[in-house]
């Protein structure tokens, strides 16, 4: 519990704009920009440098195109016309290690940062990450992976951003990288990377739980890196760049590997993603990408992850729009209440109104349950109250009294609910 008493203490001044903080990971040729513009703006792209390589890292590259006949430049082109920014998570591993050699690693690294960077001619990318999760690579290949194209970034564009892989403390998963194995490299490090998932057990059932669970490592996760990052980079920043949650609407396969896997609801997907990003929006993270933007409806691990199934929306679709158009403008402030298997409260300020700021409470439980609240007063006037939608249209109002103590009664549930308050000079400051 220290780890997290000390990462929800941050100012609202080193907090970004929820706007800004709110990603989703996507993948290139796939992704329909118009479509998910409700829910962020902030976009990782999962791009296989096998693309643009062929199955040959000495083969040179030769951008805007990609060996297999993408195009670059109208792609990420086309994102950023529509207010998208850019993360590339850049698959070094789908070219087998083998296969590398540090010249053509540096000058990969180098080619790309020189055209796709912020001091190009046409900037495409804000950052970019080496590797996704290079479980082919042993901890002594990427590593020198990681300071050839680093060092050839470097030279291509010094404004890029570099992020490493996904990255953990000790051996936690075949995932992730032993951050470990960039001891001495820190300095060409700009953003350290964490993948985390709910998990309560992994096959053959990769069952997961509510966000706030304090059995499961999937806050703990985050929290370690941050530790972490505090003693060796201080000032980095740290991106959550995988999370999230399966729901499908199929029967489980009756044989294989996932006959015995565990989904979620279309509902528990919708209020746990919601509350993941609120949760990671009171730590010490600058960024947070949900995985995925789609789904086949496959019941299997990663298989239903989507916002949208088959590009039409699920009700997490709904519920995350909702969070970006009613917090997108506000940043994380504090945390008003935090009472496990209680209630929380966090509260979020408006960037553009001093006087605005938004409450959101919700039973952080898997229970489904439903209890009246009886919340303490902000000193501020409340001017509404309404509830995470899981449907399209107008959001469902939550009806509230103020009691003669000045206290707020009402009804919440493990929904998210937002309550928006005004300060009036003349009240005082807020709670």
């Amino acid at each position: 519990m220290l780890i997290l008493s000390i990462l929800f203490a941050f100012a609202s001044s080193q907090k970004p704009a929820m706007r800004d903080f709110i990603g989703l990971n996507v993948h290139t040729v796939q992704f329909k920009p118009d479509l998910y513009k409700p829910v962020t703006s902030v976009v990782r792209d999962y791009h296989p440098v096998v693309w643009d390589l062929g199955d040959n890292a000495s083969n040179p590259t030769t951008f805007p195109m990609s060996q297999n006949r993408v195009n670059w430049l109208e792609l990420y082109g086309g994102w950023k016309q529509k207010g998208y920014r850019i993360d590339v998570s850049a698959q070094v591993e789908s070219v087998v290690p083998e296969k590398w050699t540090p010249a053509n690693e540096f000058a990969y690294g180098e080619t790309f940062a020189r055209y796709f960077g912020p001091s190009s001619l046409q900037p495409l990318v804000e950052s970019v990450e080496i590797g996704n999760e290079p479980a082919n690579f042993n901890d002594a290949q990427y590593r020198a992976m990681f300071e050839n194209m680093v060092r050839g970034i470097r030279k291509g564009d010094p404004k890029l951003k570099i992020a490493t892989c996904a990255v953990a403390l000790g051996k936690n998963d075949k995932y992730s990288k032993d951050i470990a194995c960039l001891n001495g490299l820190e300095s060409l490090v700009d953003v350290v990377n964490v993948h985390t998932y709910p998990f309560v057990e992994g096959y053959p059932t990769w069952r997961r739980s509510y966000p706030e669970d304090p059995g499961i490592n999937y806050l703990k996760q985050a929290g370690k890196m941050i530790e972490w990052r505090d003693s060796h980079l201080p000032g980095r920043p740290v991106w959550v760049t995988e999370f999230g949650y399966d729901s499908t609407t199929k029967p489980n396969k009756k044989t294989g590997d996932f006959a015995k896997w565990v989904g979620n609801t279309d509902e528990e997907q919708a209020k746990y993603i919601v509350r993941s990003y609120l949760l990671f929006s009171a730590m010490d993270v600058e960024k947070a990408y949900l995985y995925f933007f789609n789904d086949k409806d496959e019941p299997q691990l990663h298989g239903a992850s989507g916002l949208t199934r088959d590009f039409k929306p699920k009700p997490s679709f709904y519920a995350v729009a909702h969070l970006q158009k009613t917090l997108g403008d506000y940043r994380f402030e504090k945390a008003v209440i935090r009472k496990q298997d209680d209630i929380y409260i966090y509260q979020y300020r408006s960037i553009n109104k001093a006087n605005e700021f938004i409450w959101t409470v919700w039973s952080p439980t898997g229970s489904s349950r439903t209890s009246k609240a009886v919340l303490p007063n902000p000193n501020a006037k409340i001017v509404g109250a309404e509830q995470m939608p899981l449907i399209g249209g107008p959001t469902e109002r939550v009806p509230y009294t103020i009691g003669p103590d000045g206290l707020i009664h009402i009804t919440i549930g493990e929904k998210p609910t937002y309550l928006f308050f005004q300060l009036d000079s003349r009240v005082g400051r807020s709670f």
